[in-house]
């Protein structure tokens, strides 16, 4: 596939602080009364909302941007859609492009529903006859049928978003541009929003998708960079980039959480793995079927009535599983510990183990394992992460029959 965008080294510089008002005369007077001073405060308010970013977007992909909020992906979004030129570096882009950047672009309060859907229309790059086209499934998606000829000054703030997403997320662009408007109005109309997000993508489509909404990231892109500080931290598969950023957001500057290791010469953990699985993805979870963890024990010392504990944690630090074995008897040399577990059915994202051996009441060694375990299945809980919960449960939804017997 062709790149359909292309950007080298992108940065944008930004004021901030300036006084608003004091026109060239304070200008001049600051500069008189104390040119070293004037210049130092000038150059203080400058910062870098985009540093030397780089990136290729090849045609039909869905790529996704996340980060903190200030990160700098909105901006790079503007350079994409030609709203901001870069302070520096350059960008190409083959093909129309369509932005989804602030919803409700164009609305004016005194105009109906129906006015402002084609002065909408016409700001985001419709053509009149475009609109004439679609203005009936416009107004069905934003279930507005009733108040389509209401002012929109009487709209409620959903039914408001509603219709300037029905009217943006109809745009037929070759390139789709979106910043985090899948988040408009309530849960319903967020499912329909993101089905017709991924309609957009599984029509072949490019689009390029911010949302703090992990969950949806999972579903929709085929790629994710993560930017951090206006600079690309990441890029690469979803599921890995996805769960490396919701990793370091849970544990924010905490350390990785290492137990002290113990000071016995007995034995100590090497690594671990899950079993069966390829070279390059020893610590992934890609199926819902059964699996096997082996955690690998180098024993210098023969260990009898031993004790081998194990715990599972999420990202945020709480216990997901546990489980022990008693009375154990290790020979000299290297062993396998290992547990089969019927599924890992557990939400998307990293997880830790944390394993530990006991030589009768003699602590021989506790291990927080690096690293991390990758459930990189596909979710198929709710697309909302405040709802999607701590499970991955493919569970199946039909409407059951009646069986004539009284509650």
């Amino acid at each position: 596939m062709t790149a359909v965008i292309h950007g080298e080294g992108l940065g944008k510089r930004y004021h901030r602080g300036l006084q608003v008002g004091g026109g060239l005369r304070h200008t001049l007077e600051d500069f008189v009364r104390s040119p070293i001073a004037s210049l130092r405060r000038k150059k203080r308010e400058t910062f870098w909302a985009l540093k030397n970013v780089s990136l290729e977007v090849r045609e039909g992909e869905v790529l996704g941007l996340i980060g903190r909020n200030g990160a700098g992906k909105t901006t790079l979004l503007k350079i994409l859609s030609r709203i901001t030129r870069p302070t520096t570096g350059w960008a190409e882009i083959h093909g129309r492009v369509g932005s989804l950047l602030e919803v409700g672009t164009g609305f004016h309060s005194e105009l109906t529903g129906r006015e402002n859907t084609f002065l909408s229309g016409a700001i985001l790059g419709m053509s009149k006859a475009e609109i004439d086209r679609k203005f009936d499934e416009i107004v069905a998606f934003a279930e507005l049928e009733k108040f389509i000829d209401t002012p929109v000054k009487h709209y409620s703030s959903g039914m408001y978003v509603r219709l300037a997403f029905a009217v943006a997320a109809h745009l037929e662009p070759e390139i789709l541009l979106v910043d985090e408007v899948l988040a408009v109005g309530d849960i319903n109309f967020q499912k329909k929003c993101l089905g017709k997000m991924g309609d957009v993508a599984r029509a072949g489509r490019t689009v390029v998708l911010v949302s703090h909404q992990l969950n949806q990231m999972r579903r929709l892109a085929h790629r994710v960079v993560w930017i951090d500080s206006g600079s690309i931290r990441q890029d690469g598969p979803t599921h890995e980039v996805v769960s490396a950023y919701e990793l370091a957001m849970a544990r924010g500057d905490r350390d990785s959480g290492q137990s002290e290791r113990g000071a016995s010469s007995k034995a100590h953990f090497v690594r671990w793995e899950i079993a069966g699985s390829s070279e390059n993805q020893r610590h992934v979870v890609a199926t819902f079927g059964p699996v096997t963890i082996k955690f690998f024990v180098a024993v210098h010392t023969a260990i009898t009535e031993g004790t081998h504990g194990v715990a599972l944690y999420n990202a945020d630090r709480q216990l997901v599983w546990g489980s022990a074995a008693y009375n154990i008897d290790l020979a000299a040399g290297k062993q396998s510990l290992c547990h089969s577990l019927p599924s890992l059915p557990l939400r998307p994202g990293s997880y830790s183990w944390l394993v530990s051996l006991y030589d009768s009441s003699e602590k021989i060694d506790v291990w927080d394992c690096n690293p991390e375990m990758l459930i990189a299945t596909e979710p198929v809980t709710h697309p909302r992460d405040e709802w999607s919960g701590f499970l991955n449960l493919p569970g199946k939804f039909s409407i059951c029959p009646e069986d004539g017997k009284s509650a």
